[in-house]
């Protein structure tokens, strides 16, 4: 029987592992070897909940969108992650490694961002436990997310800039990893999606899964039963459709449909459609797909979403899509753009780029009158006005 949760090795099917310099191969098996034991301790999972509740905010709201809904002809909800506290659900990770990485003793952070949702969260959990926080976000990221930037530097963190490569979200990793890799013993490196080493995948997966937990429970509150006909989310790394799909990955009956990126076309040679364009390969610590040359060079993405501007996805998501259990979907620029205005003006909520990417999936796939959709609606688009506002007049 085909299983979607990481073994003992950590892999999913034939992708994940870790492949890492040796210098860091203390510090990722001493989180190997003490990750799942710290997360079930009452009192971390009392303090981990406790966070949730009373400073992120959660539970999130599951929305029936009554015009979305009468515009496609179905039924559609939307999981409100953009309600939180940072604006997306990348708080749900960084509460979580935070404690873990009090427990472990480490005394600084490090962080690589793209939107830079991932590095405000974490930012804002470093300020809150009083930890030094330093984060790595490409050159172009940092002038398309300024207002992100600001926002950490105004909590404390430091910025630095990547320029290498495409000077967006790989070299922002990039740059991270050799931090750790040059000081392995102090910093804890928070990584911001379902991407990295084992047990990196599965860590975020299991923090994030709250989002899968909550859904089950306000379906059932809702429409009498605890699971969707399709669940949608946007995939770059994919830690938002990780928790999303969580308590579903064993469920046939939900479709997953995974979104991703495909820039100015999936065949344009711009574009971030990695579950097309990808090949089986080694990137930041992990087997997975990603965009490379036939001898190995990574191939340089591209989306307006610097969130989905990474060359490969999570090795639970290439697992998915290379078994078959998740559809992946390749939406352009524009088509993402239209979405986001569209949601905006439909419903009263501006989506973060990445997000509209998966509100545009709605226009690609299948679904009956009866079928009962949840979009993971991941973070808000205040981040994203300055790009938006270049379009509005289109509009």
């Amino acid at each position: 029987m085909t299983t979607y949760q990481v073994d003992q090795r950590g892999f999913y099917g034939e992708f994940g592992g870790a492949y890492i310099p040796e210098m860091l191969y203390h510090n990722v098996e001493q989180l190997r070897r003490r990750y799942l034991d710290i997360m079930a301790e009452p009192a971390f999972q009392e303090q981990f909940q406790e966070l949730l509740r009373d400073y992120v905010g959660r539970p999130s709201p599951l929305y029936y969108a009554r015009r979305l809904s009468a515009h496609y002809q179905t039924r559609i909800y939307l999981k409100r992650e953009d309600l939180y506290h940072t604006g997306a659900h990348k708080s749900n990770n960084t509460i979580g490694q935070i404690l873990l990485a009090q427990r472990l003793g480490k005394k600084r952070i490090i962080a690589e961002t793209g939107a830079g949702q991932h590095g405000v969260a974490t930012a804002t959990v470093c300020a809150l436990m009083g930890i030094e926080c330093i984060v790595y976000m490409g050159a172009v990221d940092i002038e398309r997310q300024a207002p992100n930037v600001s926002r950490m530097r105004m909590l404390g963190a430091k910025v630095v800039p990547a320029r290498s490569g495409s000077h967006t979200l790989k070299d922002a990793t990039t740059e991270a990893i050799r931090d750790w890799i040059n000081d392995p013993e102090d910093p804890h490196y928070i990584i911001g999606s379902v991407v990295g080493p084992h047990p990196y995948p599965d860590m975020v997966a299991r923090f994030q899964s709250v989002i899968s937990e909550e859904i089950q429970a306000q379906l059932l509150e809702k429409e009498g039963r605890d699971h969707p006909d399709l669940m949608i989310a946007c995939v770059g790394g994919g830690s938002n459709a990780a928790g999303a799909y969580y308590h579903y990955l064993e469920r046939p009956e939900v479709r997953l449909i995974a979104v991703e990126a495909a820039g100015l076309g999936v065949d344009s040679g711009e574009s971030a459609a990695t579950s097309v364009l990808g090949t089986r390969g080694i990137i930041h610590g992990s087997k997975t797909l990603l965009m490379q040359t036939e001898d190995g060079q990574i191939v340089e993405p591209y989306s307006l979403s610097a969130g989905l501007d990474y060359p490969g996805i999570g090795p639970l998501h290439a697992h998915l899509i290379d078994s078959g259990r998740a559809e992946a979907v390749s939406i352009t620029d524009r088509e993402a753009l239209d979405a986001a205005f569209f949601l905006s003006r439909q419903e009263g909520i501006i989506p973060a780029l990445e997000t509209a990417h998966a509100f545009a999936a709605l226009d690609k796939i299948s679904y009956g009158p009866e079928d009962l959709i949840v979009i993971n609606l991941s973070g808000r688009g205040d981040k994203d006005l300055g790009t938006f506002v270049q379009y509005v007049d289109e509009y």
